[in-house]
């Protein structure tokens, strides 16, 4: 017997409903009620598989159709492919509504320590199925990932885009600067320091290619002070926590990271005109995923109830505490 070809277009789906509605209902004439067609049309399209598969798929007798060895081996294949593409429907609706997917967030220090886990913690209430990757990393080297589409979005700290008509840009919220020692940190026995009392204390800075970095080197030019000698360049936020902790390390944070306690606190030395305008940066061309679009609502929404707080002047955050989204 030749190779019998079912991809040559010739066996249409509708064959394949067909044949497992007939088996499942033992008759033309109750596979025709089932499926709602006229029963010349079922015998019709039934006649045109047999001929196709060059076999016999049903028996004919008194008390029905019974599936001919030949019919069972089909029947059980056309069952099967029927099933996959339910499964495959399944999927695309749920990836459609956001139901399933992944959404891949490349983020920078703003924004990763408070308003990153409370938005993923709230997207995964509403969608568990969802996966979410966070990749940190500085912002020009985020830009090329998110324009080949390995990510979806960058979380931080807003950096200029001017002309780069492929990125476009949300913000969330805006949050000042502070410097942060150690709870126990010597500094915090004189009465009223300076930025010039603190450099004698080991730094740490972000890296040079950083806004923020470029923008804390302007408030010290502006105070006629050099850079501080013992420095450390990091933008990784466990390292730069872990290291003001356990040392007298100075570092400048967010406002929201710096109220995070674990040992640590805000210096009573102001950073005026230093602030972070939180956003989100995106293709300007290619719009966002199912899940990215979730991830994103959910960004603004924690984003909207901590700037109202940071206006108010009442923004206290530490380990054990959660977000209006997790009451």
């Amino acid at each position: 017997m030749r190779p019998i070809d079912l991809l040559n277009g010739r066996l249409k789906l509708r064959h394949l409903v067909l044949v497992v509605a007939v088996a499942d209902q033992g008759s033309v004439l109750r596979a025709a009620e089932h499926l709602r067609l006229a029963q010349p049309a079922v015998t019709r399209s039934l006649r045109e598989v047999e001929q196709i598969l060059g076999v016999e798929l049903f028996a004919r007798g008194p008390r029905g159709m019974t599936p001919t060895l030949f019919g069972e081996a089909f029947v059980e294949h056309a069952r099967a492919v029927l099933a996959e593409l339910r499964r495959a429907g399944e999927r695309i609706t749920g990836l459609a509504d956001g139901e399933v997917g992944t959404v891949t967030i490349g983020t920078l220090l703003a924004g990763s320590n408070v308003l990153l886990p409370r938005a993923i913690a709230a997207l995964k209430r509403d969608r568990p199925r969802i996966t979410v990757i966070v990749q940190e990393a500085t912002f020009d080297a985020q830009v090329p990932r998110l324009m080949d589409g390995e990510i979806d979005l960058i979380l931080g700290r807003l950096n200029p885009i001017g002309g780069t008509p492929e990125l476009r840009q949300i913000g969330l919220y805006s949050e000042p600067v502070r410097l942060v020692a150690r709870a126990g940190h010597p500094v915090r026995s004189r009465p009223d320091p300076g930025l010039a009392d603190l450099l004698g204390y080991p730094w740490v800075l972000p890296l040079q290619r950083t806004a923020l970095r470029q923008e804390l080197e302007e408030v010290f030019r502006d105070q006629g002070l050099p850079l501080p000698a013992d420095l450390v360049e990091c933008t990784s936020i466990l390292t730069v926590r872990t290291l003001v902790r356990d040392t007298d390390a100075i570092a400048a944070m967010p406002e929201l990271v710096a109220r995070a306690g674990d040992g640590i606190a805000p210096l009573p030395v102001p950073l005026d005109p230093v602030r972070r305008r939180v956003g989100v940066t995106l293709p300007a061309r290619r719009p966002p995923t199912p899940s990215a679009r979730l991830m994103l609502d959910h960004l603004r929404r924690e984003a909207a109830g901590l700037s109202a707080r940071l206006a108010e002047g009442s923004e206290r955050v530490d380990e054990g505490e959660q977000g209006p989204a997790h009451r």
